[in-house]
């Protein structure tokens, strides 16, 4: 075997597992984190993009998810102000009893949530209601309720949880499969790796951010495609494919992932003016419509479907987008078409199973997070949602220095100072990588101005600033912010596959010409890297 040795693995580089090699990380252990395919590539790109204790959760009488997701919400928004943001919502209701149930309901919200509180809830008249939600269809509207919840960039705080958990010393790989288990007397005290596009890659193609310790060389050197590490303990945080890990343990491990399928389709903002959003708090199969602003454009959602199927890039069903589509088009006058829709995502939830679950209750399953400890040391934290991950995290991380007795581990950290601290610090450690994307862009543009041209000066000047994208930042994405494919720019460094998927087809050649010659391509990898990215994007296009 290697002769790098880890006091903590963690497998999936989606919220959870980041958040566990910040904990872990910034407790001092020794971690290493390996991602199959991008970091956020799963469902943790694919949310709502809400900071959110859980309005409809009240409704269950789940009052501590409620009380500790809004204690979370109020954590992140604090420690990634650049990242986060408070949203005004504005609930509808359409009889006097409605009035009165979800005010009591969100005011309960607001007390719930303490000093962490975003802003005080306020019951609307009807007029103040239409004035605040000028697309609603103002049939038998009868007044609203103003509250406020968080938002965020889902994929961006991903990113940013990997660059804060190389600042304090951890390995973070991305495109890194585990494959096996290495076990001793029935206990995990390795993982084999896999590298599922050619020789792994840290921080955008040089070596591996480790402090000098990365486990591969540089970027496209010919090296073993398989590779062994030790560790002390290893953390299974792989969402919808927590089953695939178990079972890669325990052959005969039992299910514990029930996969819930939620869409979103996202719209011109001429459809939904205003800055505030809107939430309606039953629809026809029970859940909760949003209709969000967010980076320029308006995000409607969601939907619950069980599949069968576990795919990282799962398709919306034709049945769903009909559910959101009729649903956003009763509440507005809007009357939006299939034509209308710039871009559909879809993220499976890893809900987990019930004893008594049956087959049409997704809705009804449990959104908090489940634990479990099996008989090789494996720790699996699964369920939860983005909002919750930190506390999520600490749990995992707790579990994990109690079952491997972590307490005698090495702790030098990547500056080469020491830390004697054990406990969890994340409550208060700021996110992000403090300034050095930032920095490096400035240096490069100053350098070679021309890199602060945009990718298309018509395209930026006739759309939304978000599409106005430099070529500074597809290289300083290549370069420090584990860029290995043009998806990874499109889809998750930047938003444009996701707000829209036509014009992020339109950016594709220039943005795999900047990354051929940042990761060394050749001509043909160039050019099936774009081949590969249309296909994909094709698939958030309603045809």
């Amino acid at each position: 075997m290697d002769n790098h040795t880890y006091d903590i693995v963690i497998i999936g580089g989606g919220a959870t597992g980041l958040g566990s090699a910040v904990d872990a990380a910034s407790r001092g252990y020794k971690t290493l984190l390996v991602e199959q395919a991008d970091f956020g590539k799963g469902t943790s790109s694919r949310s709502t993009k809400l900071v959110h204790g859980g309005v409809r959760y009240l409704a269950q009488g789940n009052i501590k998810l409620v009380r500790e997701a809004l204690a979370e919400r109020g954590r992140l928004l604090k420690n990634a102000p650049l990242m986060t943001s408070t949203q005004p919502f504005v609930v509808p209701v359409f009889s006097l009893w409605e009035k009165f149930y979800y005010s009591a309901g969100l005011m309960l919200y607001d007390v719930l949530s303490g000093k962490l509180s975003l802003g005080k809830t306020r019951l609307l008249s009807r007029k103040k209601t239409l004035e605040l939600l000028p697309n609603i269809n103002p049939k038998k509207v009868a007044g609203g309720i103003l509250y406020y919840d968080g938002q965020f960039n889902d994929a961006e705080l991903c990113i940013e949880l990997a660059h804060t958990a190389e600042r304090y010393g951890a390995t973070v790989l991305n495109y890194t499969k585990a494959v096996g288990f290495i076990k001793e007397k029935d206990i995990i005290v390795g993982v084999e790796l896999e590298d599922t596009l050619g020789a792994a890659v840290g921080a955008g193609g040089g070596e591996v951010a480790a402090g000098g310790d990365g486990i591969n060389g540089a970027s496209h050197v010919a090296e073993p495609t398989r590779q062994k590490v030790s560790c002390k303990c290893v953390i299974n945080a792989t969402g919808v494919f927590t089953d695939s890990v178990l079972q890669m343990d325990d052959p005969h491990a039992d299910t514990l992932v029930y996969p819930s399928q939620g869409i979103h389709l996202v719209v011109d903002p001429k459809f939904f003016r205003g800055i505030n959003a809107m939430m309606i708090p039953k629809t026809d199969d029970g859940r909760v419509l949003f209709a969000v602003p967010w980076q320029g454009k308006v995000v409607v959602g969601t939907t619950d479907s069980h599949v069968d199927h576990i795919d990282l890039e799962p398709l919306p069903l034709a049945e769903e987008i009909h559910f959101v589509l009729e649903h956003f088009n009763r509440y507005t006058n809007a009357a939006i078409t299939k034509e209308d829709v710039l871009s559909v995502f879809v993220g499976l939830r890893p809900l987990v199973r019930s004893a008594n679950a049956g087959s049409n209750i997704s809705s009804l399953l449990s959104r908090d997070h489940t634990l479990v400890v099996s008989p090789s040391r494996l720790v699996t934290i699964t369920g939860g949602k983005w909002t919750t991950y930190r506390k999520m995290a600490e749990d995992a991380v707790n579990n994990a220095v109690f079952v491997a007795k972590l307490d005698g581990a090495d702790r030098s950290s990547k500056s080469g100072s020491t830390s004697s601290t054990k406990k969890c610090i994340t409550k208060d450690l700021p996110i992000g990588d403090l300034g050095a994307a930032r920095e490096l862009a400035a240096q490069l543009t100053l350098d070679e101005p021309m890199l602060g041209n945009y990718l298309d000066h018509e395209f930026a000047a006739f759309h939304h600033i978000t599409y106005a994208i430099r070529v500074v930042d597809v290289v300083v994405a290549a370069r420090i912010s584990y860029v290995r494919t043009v998806e990874d720019f499109l889809a998750r460094r930047s938003r444009l596959l996701f707000l829209d998927a036509r014009a992020a087809i339109k950016l594709a050649p220039s943005v795999a010409t900047i990354l051929q010659k940042e990761l060394n391509w050749s001509n043909e990898e160039r050019e099936a890297q774009l081949q590969s990215f249309i296909q994909l994007a094709q698939q958030y296009i309603i045809h």
